[in-house]
């Protein structure tokens, strides 16, 4: 089961869909516990299964920094049925991405994250149709101006998809601002700018300028309109289903790691 579970940030930075496929061409592990529980100890919340403690695949403990958290990956361990399915458990895969990989990778992943910055969704804009442009005006420009205030700058709008840089002192400021993360929280925010391909999205998550719903529906607005106008798939529909799980998970983990 060790092996089955065991994740990595390179892994956490995969779509998603790819990453449930790949996962489920694997031999599930059977379901071995009755209970599994949240408990207090020395440097946070440990979770037990039957009273023994889980540990991470790299033999860490897989401890918790809050309360709500560990109540929560909790519920992920009691909600598989017969078998451990990783594919339904994305907090318990960050947290073991966060206390394997990230903890020893910090700075990777936070250069990583800003590298998503300096080529953010948010910054590339459409010029036609003038109902989808307005929408990404509506959405996006209080996103990218609040941003560049706090960061002391202006990120630059392109239209098109020809890249343009953006200023280094921007960037600079924006990586500043990853340093004094935990693991957890950086591992969940790498999550997020993977999911909706917009670090500012998820700096607005990380600085409580966006909520949830607010950040996910920023992050669709193209989606959204090819939908309005050409109605939805239904594999698309799942695919987009299962994303926000992994979304909402991670921006758990932002608000409580």
């Amino acid at each position: 089961m060790r092996d089955f579970l065991e994740t990595s940030q390179e892994d956490e930075s995969k779509d998603p869909e790819l990453r449930a496929r790949e996962l489920s061409r694997r031999e599930l592990p059977k379901r071995f516990y009755t209970e599994a529980t949240h408990v207090a100890t020395d440097g946070g919340f440990a979770i037990h299964l039957d009273g023994r403690p889980v540990k991470t695949p790299g033999k860490a403990a897989l401890l918790l920094p809050s309360e709500v958290l560990a109540k929560a990956v909790a519920a992920e361990w009691q909600a598989q049925e017969k078998e451990i399915n990783p594919a339904s458990m994305p907090l318990t895969r960050i947290s073991n991405s966060a206390l394997d990989a990230v903890s020893v990778r910090f700075d990777e992943v936070a250069d990583d994250i800003t590298r998503f910055a300096g080529n953010d969704a948010l910054c590339y804009r459409a010029d036609h149709p003038q109902s989808l442009v307005e929408s990404q005006r509506r959405l996006w420009d209080p996103v990218v101006d609040w941003a560049g205030g706090l960061l002391g700058g202006r990120f630059v709008l392109i239209e098109g998809v020809i890249h343009a840089a953006q200023p280094d002192p921007l960037l600079a400021a924006y990586r500043a601002r990853l340093s004094n993360l935990t693991p957890m929280r950086l591992a969940a925010l790498h999550t997020i700018t993977s999911l909706t391909g917009s670090a500012l999205l998820a700096l607005s998550l990380l600085e409580d300028y966006l909520d949830a719903d607010a950040a996910w529906t920023a992050a669709h607005v193209e989606e959204d309109f090819n939908i309005e106008r050409w109605g939805e798939d239904l594999e698309a529909a799942l695919v987009r289903a299962y994303k926000r799980k992994e979304f909402d998970a991670a921006v758990l983990i932002v608000r409580e790691g």
